[in-house]
């Protein structure tokens, strides 16, 4: 039998998507390293993961970037660092993507000006800036300003992209992190299309595109999705979002063209439903979720990003980012996948499935828009609060058993894992030396420029954030200058102001039938009596950087579901101010959630201003991605107790808490 000829196949093989491994840690000259190997073992495109003091805003010299300098991403805090990051990388022949989202416009400055430097028209130059800031108040929280004055910033590097970097995606509308917050595809898909069209709106109003170009802006508009392993109504998600993608493109903003009004995506996959407990489970995982966009050819995601085995784990190391690569190669050049058309046109399964979808998901975009858009949603409060319920509902899910997860609430039965017999050499490990380089070099780069530039750099900048000018020729200036990420984000604070973003905990309830909360309330109401208090009092605290704040307020609302007077101030906390705030409130426990790697140096820093305050009795204990030795390390600091990701039973963990504070008051 001739295969060529066989019925449906397509006259030729399509070309496989971009395939990327999100990478970056330590510093820019490690970082290179790292993108090479990639490089040469067949990665087609650059993700570039930044540290969060550089997604925040921050120098590594920063009280703030304390512990968290080059542990989840690369530091880049300069132009130097930035030619150091992609030495020897053809930036005009490498597609780049980098997860960016409030400093973007930085951070393309800094981009563009290496790539120019290396003799390449940035007008060559194919890449992606994540720069959804919406996503960022909801679920990630490496935002800096105001929604508003963000919305400007993406609109200014959207306009500036269509005319100098045409083939730059200026903005990538990210769904991944609201999935990850608890957001069912309905609101996945709603509450993304919500942030694209106050994006396109809000380039529209700035006055900087002609009507008529509006559907280049359209194409250049890129979306980044999460896949979990439900594969097949992922596959029906995307093919929803293609649906409402073209009717909104075409009806709202009058684009005519079908080949401007195609949805177009990149995909993570899911990298929080990977598991501590039982992580080579995690490989089938990923290869389900990476068939969920890649299955169906007429919405097939462009770019792929595979996270590793052991993301649960700690800092994946390069064999663990080479066998990520390797499913998507195997996918692509050894399966048929690529042979056929879309293998789940008629289908009247798949097309019922996305029917309900795109109903569902109009719903939730018409309530936000009734709402006066996605700024008024989120300053109300409303989608942070939707996202928090639903990640409530799906917790319950999990805990009662209805969700099954192998490894975690059924068949938790194992053998050793050969994977992680290696213990802490099972991930990479971040030198604590690389934040002390990267802050002695920030400040020789500082002593070493020329201060008047800078100065002079800076002015224009504040002077052209206070008017309605694009803002991206006063941010290249400062990258010529010398500038560096810290100042350039000091300067626009100091126009557009500061953000904190509401906490979502209002009205939320994630108790649902558990039947063993009753005898937790019980026992939380009766520690407070015979403590002498009207209500015990939890401080929940995020020290550092860290944004992921999901798990911190599923554990403050099912602690105030138990009966406890919860203390939640959100992101983004010195040490100071949780001690400040946990003597002033008179709490009975501080708990801190740190996911970022940088426990070894939050967390003592907390247990010291308590101490110094006067209330070393206080008991603290802390959540995150925790290695053993790590974990052993806390308890010998004074930590009460130390959760990690497999200690999932919301309600067992808040009954422990009450055991630590009747242990800390020597009640029986």
């Amino acid at each position: 039998m001739d295969e060529t000829a066989f019925p449906g196949r397509l006259p030729e093989r399509d070309r496989p998507w971009v395939m990327r491994t999100y990478a970056g840690h330590s510093s820019a000259t490690a970082s290179n390293a790292l993108f090479r190997r990639n490089l040469a073992k067949g990665q087609t495109g650059l993700s570039v993961a930044f540290d969060l003091p550089t997604q925040t805003g921050y120098d590594p010299d920063h009280e703030l970037a304390s512990g968290e300098v080059g542990r989840v991403g690369v530091p880049v805090a300069h132009l130097g660092d930035m030619r150091a990051l992609f030495d020897g990388i053809p930036l005009a022949d490498t597609n780049t993507s980098m997860t960016i989202n409030a400093p973007a416009m930085w951070l393309l400055a800094l981009y563009g000006t290496v790539a120019t430097e290396q003799g390449a028209e940035p007008a060559r130059c194919a890449g992606t800036t994540q720069n959804d800031i919406i996503k960022e108040y909801l679920s990630r929280g490496t935002y800096i300003f105001p929604p508003a004055a963000s919305l400007r910033l993406t609109a200014d590097v959207v306009a500036y992209t269509l005319r100098e970097m045409p083939r730059w995606n200026p903005v990538n509308i990210c769904s991944y992190h609201l999935q990850e917050a608890g957001a069912t595809p309905v609101q996945e898909v709603g509450f993304a299309l919500a942030t694209a069209v106050a994006v396109l709106d809000a380039v529209r109003d700035s006055g900087q595109v002609p009507a008529e170009r509006m559907g280049d802006v359209v194409q250049r508009i890129s979306f980044f999705v999460n896949a979990g392993v439900r594969f097949v109504e992922e596959i029906a998600k995307m093919r929803a979002f293609g649906v409402l993608w073209d009717e909104i493109t075409r009806d709202r903003y009058g684009v005519t063209e079908a080949r401007q009004r195609r949805f177009r995506y990149g995909v993570q996959v899911n990298s929080l439903g990977l598991t501590e407990a039982q992580p080579e489970n995690n490989i089938q995982r990923i290869v389900l979720e990476m068939l969920g966009v890649t299955m169906s050819r007429d919405a097939r995601a462009r770019a792929v990003q595979l996270p590793a085995w052991n993301e649960a784990l700690g800092l994946p190391r390069p064999w663990d980012q080479q066998w990520s690569l390797r499913m998507q190669q195997v996918l692509a050049y050894e399966s048929d996948l690529l042979e056929y058309p879309d293998i789940f046109a008629g289908s009247h399964v798949m097309t019922a499935l996305v029917d309900e979808i795109v109903t569902g998901a109009r719903v939730e975009l018409d309530k936000v828009l009734e709402l006066g858009g996605v700024v008024a949603a989120v300053e109300t409060g409303y989608l942070k609060s939707a996202l928090v319920g639903s990640l409530a509902e799906r917790r319950r899910r999990m805990e009662s058993g209805a969700d099954v997860v192998v490894g975690v609430n059924r068949y938790t039965e194992t053998e050793s894992s050969p994977l992680t017999a290696a213990g802490a050499e099972a991930v990479e490990q971040v030198d604590p030396a690389v934040e002390e380089a990267a802050t002695e070099g920030v400040r020789r780069w500082r002593a070493d420029r020329d201060a008047a530039a800078v100065d002079a750099a800076l002015a224009r900048l504040r002077a052209d954030a206070a008017t309605t000018t694009n803002l991206m020729p006063a941010t290249l200036e400062c990258v010529r200058a010398g500038v560096t990420t810290g100042e350039w984000s000091g300067a626009l604070r100091h126009v557009f102001g500061e953000y904190r973003a509401p906490t979502g905990l209002a009205g939320a309830t994630g108790s649902g039938g558990d039947p063993g909360l009753a005898a937790v309330r019980e026992r939380v109401a009766a520690t407070a009596r015979e403590l002498g208090s009207g209500r015990l009092r939890l401080l929940v605290g995020k020290p550092g950087l860290d944004g992921h704040s999901n798990g911190a307020e599923q554990i403050a609302v099912r602690a105030r579901d138990a009966g406890f007077e919860v203390i939640y101030q959100g992101i983004r906390l010195t040490a100071g101010q949780i001690v400040a705030a946990a003597v002033e409130e008179d709490v009975d426990l501080v708990g801190l959630s740190v996911l970022s790697g940088s426990h070894l140096a939050a967390v003592p820093a907390v247990l010291d201003g308590l101490r110094a305050a006067g209330r070393a009795d206080l008991p603290v204990v802390v959540g995150g991605i925790i290695p053993t030795g790590d974990a052993d390390t806390l308890r010998a600091a004074g930590v009460a107790r130390v959760f990690t990701p497999k200690d999932f039973a919301l309600t067992d963990i808040i009954d422990d808490l009450v055991t630590v504070i009747r242990r800390a008051n020597a009640l029986p």
